[in-house]
């Protein structure tokens, strides 16, 4: 996972590195008099831009090879320069150890978003049930999979679900929701295909009233940004359900373009969270680490896998730790 972003990063790391030491080595040369052990405690090396510099005009462009989109890149550039550029290091101490959590707290800094969603806790926090989530997406970026993932998650965390089947457009949409729907033991709301998309999800926000149901996960159509009719029925679902939360669900492996296509639909109905999926089959990274900033909105789960199970919280650290093969 991430093996391309990892590569990247840690060789700025070394090319750093690399270029400090040769300070050091110039420092030493002139210095022959000091005593070994009192040189080494009290000479520092000072990074210098030009030391920087150099590194961080390859380092740009790798990242771009790696599907990080262009602000972000712009951001890691300086937020990177301003930590490292200037920053004493003694003589004989990790180098690279110094220069990686100046990188690792860059990266952190970018996949920080502006607020933070803690989902369980909004869902217990709401006085009138039920919480709605509204999901949206391209078509196959595994949406239908990821609504089932998360009413496992939702209920072994103690919350009652209902999935509106609101994708009445494509054909199979309604049987596959159903399917998944009845392994993780949620019942499915749903119309007849071609029924309006808003209809269905009302009816099921009214069925969870009645019954005292905590959530209502609302699946649509897959669509993009040309299909105008599909991106209208879109907005009246939102209109019509007034959702706690509007998710968007994109597939890792697109790369740069789920940067574009979660604008677009940030553009018409302002995206609340993200979901990505297929993360575990990630080389490249760079779409997880471009999102969150290019939107404002928080990443809240990421898809490891098939399994139902294969749905985690999202948690800044620990990707970074990932990012940087600290953890599997």
């Amino acid at each position: 996972m991430f093996g391309k972003l990892r590569e990247k990063l840690k060789g700025f790391v070394r090319r750093v590195e690399e270029n400090v030491e040769e300070e050091e080595k110039k420092i030493e040369k002139a210095e022959p008099e000091k005593k070994p052990g009192l040189f080494e405690r009290l000479l520092q090396v000072e990074i210098k831009e030009k030391d920087v510099e150099r590194a961080l005009e390859d380092l740009e462009i790798e990242l771009l090879e790696a599907d990080v989109a262009l602000e972000v890149v712009d951001e890691l550039r300086e937020s990177i320069k301003r930590k490292l550029v200037g920053k004493k290091v003694k003589i004989g101490t990790d180098k690279a150890k110094v220069i990686e959590d100046a990188v690792k707290e860059a990266v952190l800094e970018v996949l920080t978003p502006p607020r933070k969603i803690n989902l369980l806790e909004e869902i217990r926090a709401k006085k009138e049930k039920p919480y709605v989530i509204v999901f949206v997406g391209f078509n196959g970026s595994g949406k239908t999979t990821t609504i089932a993932k998360l009413a496992h998650w939702l209920k072994k965390n103690g919350l009652s679900v209902v999935i509106a089947a609101s994708d009445t457009f494509r054909a199979g949409a309604i049987e596959q929701v159903e399917e998944h729907a009845k392994r993780v033991g949620v019942k499915v709301i749903k119309h007849s295909y071609g029924a309006d998309p808003a209809a269905v999800a009302y009816d099921a926000i009214q069925h969870a009233k009645a019954r005292g149901i905590d959530v209502v996960l609302v699946d649509t159509a897959g669509r993009n940004e040309l299909n105008r009719n599909l991106m209208d029925e879109m907005k009246k679902i939102v209109r019509v359900t007034k959702p706690d939360l509007v998710i968007f669900v994109g597939d890792s492996l697109a790369g740069n373009s789920i940067i574009d296509q979660a604008r677009q639909f940030n553009e018409a109905v302002k995206i609340d969270g993200v979901i990505l999926t297929k993360l575990d089959a990630d080389s490249r990274g760079g779409a997880a680490l471009s999102i969150s900033h290019a939107i404002g909105a928080p990443i809240l789960f990421v898809g490891v896998g098939q399994g139902y199970e294969d749905l985690r919280p999202f948690d800044e650290k620990w990707f970074v730790n990932l990012i940087f093969g600290e953890e599997n």
